[in-house]
């Protein structure tokens, strides 16, 4: 059989795929350009993807041979699900190993934003730290006491909030299905309707996946609901917010900041207007970028998509 793979994965699961099958590698530009993709995929069995490679109609409709598709992320929002169902094609993912990476970064996103980590040291770098500061200068926020809303509530939203446990913090939480009674108990947390959860939120952090119900959730009406003194955090998906209004809302201090590991448009420039923020932390999309998380993820997607092929049930599938 032959895999197509969109771009170089770890060497171990290189060398795993090579002992089983033709491997065919794209090396070039990152993402595979669409003509490239649309012609490479024509005789294949297999498709190991990435969140940026969009799968649509057209392209699976070029797939004459495609019988599994393995994309190394937890979101699948890149796939047409309803083209793939039509073909049969299976589908894996990589969702629950990457859960306490993401949930790191989004707590290391808080305490920098709040503790003004990152824009002390943008300070220091340009040269601009000319004195001691004194007791009014340069003052952050502690996290201990401040209210942590959480929008969704999957297993990276849990793993966030044990976290922030640790911090003395509290914890509201909205999502379209609510917990048990029992699980709300055991995690300390209290459910409360969307649009009291964006009022009350010291810190509002995102955990949905993007759908046409998530899609601009956050937007200029939400934010103007928001506390002046609130902040805002995304590690899910870029689309959940629409960036123009965050823009908006940031110049006119209408909420005191954002840190974002995601974006609308990836990746963006220097010349994005975020970056001449001092209230904004940017982090190139690297929620599940540690040594261990991303071998796991490489691990898995080489084996959900040999179990695919052999018709065997995969450790995780959408389909």
């Amino acid at each position: 059989m032959r895999i197509l793979l969109t771009r170089k994965l770890h060497d171990f699961a290189i060398k795993d795929l090579q002992k089983r099958y033709e491997v065919i590698i794209h090396r070039g530009k990152t993402p595979m350009p669409r003509k490239t993709l649309i012609e490479k995929i024509r005789n294949v069995d297999g498709l190991i993807c990435f969140p940026y490679d969009i799968i649509d109609k057209e392209i699976l409709e070029s797939a004459e041979k495609l019988r599994v598709i393995s994309t190394y992320s937890v979101g699948y929002d890149h796939i047409d699900l309803n083209s793939a169902r039509k073909k049969s094609i299976k589908i894996g993912y990589t969702p629950e190993v990457l859960t306490n990476a993401t949930a790191d970064l989004t707590v290391g996103l808080m305490l920098d934003l709040m503790r003004r980590i990152t824009e002390g040291d943008r300070l220091i770098r340009a040269g601009k730290w000319s004195q001691i500061f004194g007791a009014h200068d340069y003052v952050g926020v502690d996290l201990e006491g401040k209210t942590l809303g959480m929008l969704g509530m999957g297993r990276i939203g849990q793993a966030v909030v044990k976290r922030a446990r640790g911090f003395g913090m509290t914890t509201k939480y909205h999502i379209r299905t609510r917990l048990s009674k029992i699980h709300e108990k055991r995690l300390g947390i209290e459910f409360v309707s969307f649009s009291e959860l964006i009022k009350t939120s010291d810190v509002l952090s995102l955990h949905v996946p993007h759908t046409k119900q998530t899609h601009h959730i956050i937007n200029l009406n939400s934010l103007q609901k928001m506390k002046k003194t609130a902040i805002l955090i995304n590690t899910a998906r870029g689309k959940i917010i629409n960036e123009k209004d965050l823009i908006r809302a940031l110049k006119t201090k209408t909420i005191a900041g954002a840190a974002l590991d995601v974006f609308e448009k990836e990746p963006i420039g220097k010349n994005h207007p975020m970056t001449k923020m001092q209230n904004v932390v940017l982090a190139p999309h690297i929620g599940s970028s540690s040594a261990e998380t991303r071998a796991k993820m490489a691990q898995i997607t080489v084996q959900n998509l040999v179990l695919g092929l052999h018709g065997k049930k995969m450790i995780y599938s959408v389909l």
